[in-house]
């Protein structure tokens, strides 16, 4: 009779229906879901036109700097080192990649969030970063060290 039972509720479950949900992100090496990060609450957001110039672009490894959509400057994140040689430098952001567990990747031609890759397609070479961190605004003192 066990086994019996045992053949039943195994047929339940391949008969189970699974509802969509969320993309999981990746994995990041605290062990923690990037796309969890993204959605995460943030600050309400002002209405009216964005009027600051400036945002960094935080990868693992990486600061891409921006200003009015243009990536003007490129640092190293472990040596606080500008990247002169950048292939980012002096092009406008595309948009963005998710990234899923499976694989597959989806553009994003809107802004980038948290969890998801930079895309560079425009006026050279394509180019993916990693997954953003962080997304944040470069204080004063940063900007005015911006290499010309």
């Amino acid at each position: 009779m066990e086994a019996r039972s045992k053949q039943t509720s195994s047929r339940r479950c391949l008969s189970k229906i699974w509802q969509y949900s969320k993309p999981l992100g990746i994995v990041g090496v605290e062990g923690t879901k990037m796309a969890e990060l993204a959605a995460r609450p943030s600050a309400p957001r002002h209405r009216g036109q964005e009027r600051r110039r400036h945002r960094v672009f935080l990868t693992r490894n990486t600061e891409y700097h921006f200003r009015d959509g243009l990536c003007v400057a490129v640092r190293d994140r472990r040596s606080g080192d500008w990247l002169p040689g950048h292939l980012a430098l002096r092009r406008e952001l595309f948009g963005s990649i998710r990234f899923f567990m499976n694989g597959a990747l989806l553009p994003n031609p809107g802004e980038p969030r948290i969890g998801e890759a930079l895309f560079f397609g425009s006026g050279g070479r394509d180019l993916i970063t990693s997954p953003l961190e962080s997304i944040e605004r470069p204080p004063k003192e940063l900007v005015e060290q911006y290499p010309s």
